[in-house]
C-alpha cells in the first residue's frame, strides 16, 4: 500500500530502447542524471535520442555542448538518419576552448556578483528557449573550467538548483576525462548511468552500461549489454528468470519417429531443457532438427540458432527431414513459422544472443534449438559467467513452457571425451550419441541418459540418419560394450523411421 503523502513520480521515456526497463520506467520528470562514458560509448548518441524523442512528444529540448560542436552532431545525426530540425543548440565549443585555464572562470552562486562567459551563455540559452529538457554535453570542461574541486562543486550545485527552479529534466554529459579530484560528480545528482567499452582479443569492441543511483526510484542493477546500431543505440537488459514466471499445461512434444518417442515415454516435455551429447558428426544436430519439422507439421513456431553452421547449410540438410512439408523449411521461415538465425561469434554478445531469444519467445515459438554451446562459449571466450548467463536463460524458457534442445559436441571421435562445457546439470532431459563399430561398419546409437519429467527407456538404439530421414531401431539387446565403442555384437535390429514404419531392406 503505497503512503498518502508520497510524492507520484511521472517517468518520460528515454528515446532509447532497452534503457527505460533497466530504469524501471525511463527517466523521472524534472530529474538530475549523470552519464558518465568512455569517449566512443556512445553518449552523444543516447543524448540525442532522449532530446529527439522529446521532440516527437511536442516538448522543447535544449542541447548545450562545450565538447561536440554543431557540425559534429549534425554528422552524428546523419549517420543514424535522424534530423536535428527543431532542436536547440548552445554551441559553447569555441569559447570553452579559449576559456580553459584562464581565471576569469566564476561560480554562479546567488551570493556571487559576475559570472563567468560560460555560464552567462547557458543561462541565456535557457531563459530564451524555455526548455523542458536540457542535455548538457561537457562536464569535463565544467570541472576545468573551475579550477579547483570546491568551485567545481559549488558550480554544478547552482546549475542544479538554477534548472530545478524551472522544473527541467537534465541529462548531464561527462567523459571521464579530466580528474575528479576529491569531488564525484555522482554524489551531487540525481541518477547516474556509467557506459563502458572494452576491446576482446579479437571481434567487435563489447559494451555495457549500468546504474549506480537513482534518487527516489528503483531500477535493475548489474551490467547490461548494449550495441551501436543503425538507428541508434539499443540496450539489451539483464535477463532475470525470476521476473517471468507464466503458468502453461506440460504436453509432450513428440519427435515423430516412434522408437525415439518411446524411449522418451512419449518425447520431450515442455518446459524443459534437452542435451544432445556426443562427439561430432554423430547425428545430434539433425535429430534437434526432427523436434523441429515436427513443430512445423503441427503448425507451431519453432527457432533454430546455430553458431557452427551458415543457414544455407542447415537447411539443405534438413530437407530429407521435411519431405511432407511442401517448400521445405526455406518456406517456413519466408512465412515466419520457422526462425533461424546464424550467430556470428565475433559480433556477439551474452545479452545481445539472450535478446534474440527472448524475442523470438514472444512471437510464440514453442521450440528453441541452439547448437552449439561449443560455439556459443567459443564466440565469447572472454565473457565472465557464461554458464550463470545460460542458467538464467533456460529459466527463463522453462518458465515460458518452451521446449529448448541445445547441442554439445564432446571431444574424441567414436566415443567422445567429457566436454569442457558441464552443462548436464542444467539440463532436465539428457540423449547420449555414441559411434560403435559392428561387423567392419561404423555406426551410431543413442540412449537416454536422464529424464526429470517422467519414465524414460535406459536401453541403447541403433541411429541412422538416411536419405529418408531419421530412424531408430529397436534395443540393442545383443550388444556389449557399445558405450564404449568396442561392442561385440549379436544379431541384427529393425529399424524404425517416421511413423512407425519400417524402412525398405531392414530385416
Amino acid at each position: 500500500m503505497s503512503h498518502p503523502n508520497r510524492k507520484t513520480r511521472e517517468f518520460i521515456p528515454s528515446g532509447v530502447p532497452g534503457l527505460d526497463h533497466v530504469l524501471k520506467g525511463g527517466f523521472i520528470r524534472e530529474g538530475f542524471y549523470l552519464l558518465q562514458a568512455d569517449p566512443g560509448s556512445g553518449k552523444t548518441t543516447v543524448a540525442l535520442q532522449y532530446v529527439l524523442s522529446r521532440l516527437k512528444a511536442g516538448e522543447p529540448c535544449l542541447y548545450v555542448t562545450l565538447t561536440e560542436s554543431r557540425a559534429d552532431l549534425e554528422d552524428a545525426s546523419d549517420s543514424h538518419g535522424w534530423s536535428l530540425d527543431g532542436l536547440d543548440i548552445c554551441d559553447l565549443t569555441a569559447d570553452a576552448a579559449q576559456a580553459v585555464g584562464e581565471s576569469k572562470a566564476s561560480v554562479f552562486h546567488p551570493a556571487e556578483t559576475e559570472l563567468g562567459d560560460t555560464t552567462k551563455a547557458i543561462l541565456a540559452a535557457v531563459e530564451q528557449t524555455k526548455p523542458q529538457h536540457v542535455v548538457f554535453d561537457g562536464l569535463a570542461e565544467l570541472r576545468l573550467l573551475s579550477g579547483d574541486s570546491l568551485r567545481y562543486r559549488r558550480q554544478l550545485l547552482a546549475l542544479k538548483q538554477f534548472f530545478k527552479e524551472r522544473k527541467i529534466t537534465v541529462l548531464l554529459l561527462d567523459d571521464r576525462s579530466a580528474p575528479f579530484g576529491d569531488i564525484q560528480p555522482e554524489s551531487l545528482v540525481g541518477a547516474n548511468i556509467v557506459m563502458e567499452r572494452f576491446l576482446p582479443e579479437y571481434g567487435k569492441a563489447r559494451r555495457r552500461l549500468f546504474v549506480t543511483k537513482v534518487r527516489g526510484s528503483n531500477f535493475r542493477e548489474g551490467y547490461n549489454d548494449y550495441e551501436i546500431a543503425d538507428g541508434g543505440v539499443v540496450v539489451h537488459p539483464r535477463l532475470v528468470a525470476a521476473e517471468h514466471h507464466e503458468r502453461f499445461d506440460r504436453t509432450t512434444h513428440p519427435s515423430g519417429v516412434a522408437a525415439l518417442d518411446e524411449m522418451l515415454a512419449g518425447g520431450l516435455t515442455t518446459g524443459t531443457t534437452t542435451l544432445l551429447l556426443g562427439p561430432a558428426g554423430v547425428g545430434k544436430s539433425t535429430v534437434a532438427m526432427q523436434y523441429v519439422a515436427q513443430t512445423l507439421r503441427k503448425g507451431e513456431r519453432a527457432a533454430v540458432f546455430t553458431f557452427d553452421e551458415v543457414i544455407d547449410t542447415l537447411f539443405d540438410r534438413s530437407e530429407k527431414l521435411c519431405r511432407d512439408l511442401i517448400g521445405g523449411p526455406r518456406k517456413y521461415q519466408a512465412e515466419g513459422l520457422l526462425h533461424a538465425q546464424q550467430i556470428d561469434a565475433a559480433e556477439l554478445t551474452a545479452g545481445a544472443f539472450a535478446h534474440e531469444v527472448r524475442r523470438s519467445v514472444e512471437t510464440g515459438t514453442k521450440v528453441i534449438v541452439i547448437d552449439s554451446l561449443n560455439g556459443y562459449m567459443n564466440a565469447m571466450p572472454e565473457e565472465r559467467f557464461l554458464i550463470t548467463h545460460l542458467h538464467e536463460l533456460f529459466a527463463y524458457l522453462n518458465q515460458k513452457g518452451v521446449v529448448t534442445i541445445m547441442v554439445v559436441a564432446q571431444h574424441g571421435l567414436m566415443v567422445g571425451g567429457m566436454s569442457e562445457i558441464d552443462v548436464s546439470y542444467l539440463a532436465d532431459t539428457v540423449l547420449l550419441f555414441r559411434y560403435f563399430e559392428a561387423h567392419g561398419e561404423i555406426r551410431q546409437a543413442v540412449s537416454v541418459f536422464k529424464k526429470r519429467t517422467g519414465l524414460h527407456q535406459r536401453t541403447v538404439r541403433e541411429l541412422r540418419i538416411t536419405e529418408a530421414g531419421v530412424q531408430v531401431g529397436e534395443p540393442l539387446v545383443g550388444f556389449r560394450g557399445i558405450m564404449t565403442g568396442t561392442p561385440e555384437y549379436e544379431g541384427k535390429t529393425r529399424m524404425i523411421g517416421q511413423n512407425g514404419v519400417p524402412p525398405q531392406g531392414d530385416a
